[in-house]
């Protein structure tokens, strides 16, 4: 029996452990319903979930295979219970090989990290959508470089893995200039608005030369100084192939930072 083709998406995932914090932090609740509904509206249960995460990059593609990954606390100055959070999915290592040889069919160099845990990038995401933690997960870095091109070619070499109902997800932020936070609207508005321009685009060619010319968007550099939290929607957008693109959030965090998340699939309206 074939399995169903799901979906891929670019998700934002907040800031820092905050779905261990939602009681004091009200103004995630948006996006926090916005991911509980993404689970809602698949069609059926992953049978595994690739991510990509802003928060790890190697010179050479890394892929986790650990079998029971453990966690990275990566980032500072949160209360001491949320540096003891667990998000224990267990990992897969046939799919990290897997993986591996479809990235070797494709010309990318990667190899396999069995050291590597999951970080905030995939357990702050992935909590609120799979609470229970049972479905496998592999978590797939980024290339050092944030190449739009090779990040593409990434998602095109694991667009057939959707067909074995393996969910794809890029974990990023539309907006990440932390030093910029507080007065942004305008900047993190306009990019945000060229982004949901070309994602939602039935005119796939557009989108794809658009996005790996995303710098000449408005003030692309200034909402994206580094973009490690960009570049896994490039893998997004390679992984959805000809699949029409549907915003799934779009509210702006602390009413001023536009963070929108899509998701990609034959049956976008």
């Amino acid at each position: 029996m074939s399995k169903t083709i799901q979906p891929t998406f670019f998700l934002s995932h907040g800031g820092g452990p905050w779905p261990w914090l939602i009681e004091d932090m009200p103004f995630m609740n948006g996006l926090h319903g916005a991911l509980v509904q993404v689970v809602k509206d698949l069609s059926a249960k992953p049978e595994a979930i690739v991510i990509v995460s802003g928060h790890w990059e190697e010179k050479e593609v890394g892929i986790m295979s650990a079998e029971r990954p453990g966690m990275i606390y990566d980032y500072s100055g949160f209360p001491e219970h949320t540096y003891k959070v667990k998000y224990p999915a267990p990992g897969n290592p046939q799919l990290a090989d897997k993986i591996r040889e479809l990235f070797a069919a494709n010309g990318i160099k990667s190899h396999l990290n069995t050291e590597r845990g999951y970080d905030h990038g995939t357990y702050s995401l992935l909590y609120p959508m799979f609470p229970e933690a049972d479905i496998p997960v592999v978590q797939v870095s980024l290339r050092s470089d944030y190449d739009p091109k090779a990040h593409i070619q990434m998602g095109k070499a694991l667009k057939g893995l959707r067909g074995e109902g393996v969910l794809i997800v890029g974990s990023g932020n539309l907006f990440h200039n932390m030093r910029a936070m507080q007065n942004c609207r305008k900047e993190s508005y306009e990019f945000d608005k060229w982004m949901r321009e070309v994602l939602l685009s039935k005119d796939i060619n557009y989108r794809m030369s658009q996005i790996i010319d995303w710098e000449k968007a408005p003030y692309a550099r200034f909402c994206q100084p580094s973009e490690d939290h960009l570049a896994p929607l490039f893998v997004t957008v390679g992984a959805a192939g000809d699949d029409l693109g549907e915003l799934v959030y779009g509210e702006p965090l602390f009413g001023r930072v536009s963070i929108s998340s899509f998701k990609f699939s034959k049956d976008t309206k």
